[in-house]
């Protein structure tokens, strides 16, 4: 065997073996950029439904808030006109206590009085309402109210206001669900 053959033989297996190597490194190069594109969808998978679980969350949580924000605004303006009723309702109680019907109702809460605390009462009153107290009832101070008035025994040891405005606080709850039932 000459030189030259051997030098072209050498040749041949070096080209050889580089064109094994190109394939092998073609091979590897395509597997890689394969699982780099594999591992890059599942990424960009993985951050969409994130991003779109983020997005829903977010977007339950500004429409849980509107509604809450909706309910406040309703229960305000339902407490508002609740106030005004009751502004209203103690106006017409003023109105209502400069009626003749108002000496009626004041002689039922005097009968009330008697049964509840004594026979005989000292009442704080209006100074308008003072005339109307007969036997039985003796006059104490006056006092600064829509119309009734705050009974005692003369001992003064119980006590029994019967004030326009306390018999609207004791009822306030019955008041506020009947004018609520008629509002919805």
């Amino acid at each position: 065997m000459s030189i030259d053959q051997f030098v072209n033989e050498i040749q041949n297996r070096k080209k050889n073996d580089l064109a094994s190597l190109d394939k092998k490194l073609s091979d590897k190069k395509s597997e890689t950029n394969a699982k780099k594109n594999s591992a890059v969808k599942e990424l960009k998978d993985n951050y969409a439904n994130e991003a779109k679980t983020k997005a829903e969350r977010e977007g339950a949580r500004i429409v849980e808030a509107g509604k809450l924000e909706a309910k406040k605004i309703l229960f305000d303006a339902i407490n508002k006109n609740l106030d005004s009723t009751f502004d209203v309702i103690k106006k017409e109680l003023g109105d209502y206590s400069k009626k003749p019907e108002y000496k009626k109702v004041m002689q039922k809460l005097v009968d009330y009085s008697k049964k509840m605390l004594a026979k005989e009462l000292v009442v704080h009153c209006r100074e308008e309402d003072k005339s109307f107290f007969k036997s039985g009832v003796k006059v104490g101070s006056t006092i600064q109210t829509i119309g009734g008035f705050v009974a005692e025994n003369k001992e003064g040891t119980m006590e029994i206001d019967l004030t326009f405005e306390e018999l609207l606080r004791n009822n306030e709850d019955e008041i506020k669900n009947t004018i609520l039932e008629k509002i919805l």
